[in-house]
């Protein structure tokens, strides 16, 4: 099965496994320390995000590193892009209108 980042970022754990990885690369021992479930849990969670492209493994000796691959996940900035430009133009409406009012109350 062909997975994407959209199926990536769609669980809870896999997004907050992602929010990790963007201060640095961690080993799954350490990834697993910072969640309420088993390594083997997170391990699998990590097998699901490679699969989805948006994370690597490196292999240092015994220990696994993952590490974000932010190419991958351009995608969702660009899929977003459509909606952050509407809420733009809300919030410049929003704004223009609210210096109307306070121009029309401080004359």
């Amino acid at each position: 099965m062909r997975r994407d980042v959209f199926q990536a970022i769609a669980d809870p754990t896999r997004r907050d496994i992602l929010m990790s990885l963007t201060k640095e690369t961690k080993n799954i021992n350490s990834l697993a320390d910072q969640f309420d479930m088993t390594r083997q849990a997170v391990s699998l969670h990590v097998k699901y995000l490679q699969e989805c492209g948006v994370i690597t493994i490196e292999k240092e000796g015994r220990e696994r590193y993952c590490k974000l691959e932010t190419k991958s996940l351009a995608q969702v900035e660009r899929w977003l892009d459509p909606f952050r430009k509407l809420w733009e133009e809300r919030l410049d409406k929003l704004d223009n209108f609210i210096r109307k009012i306070q121009s029309k109350e401080n004359p």
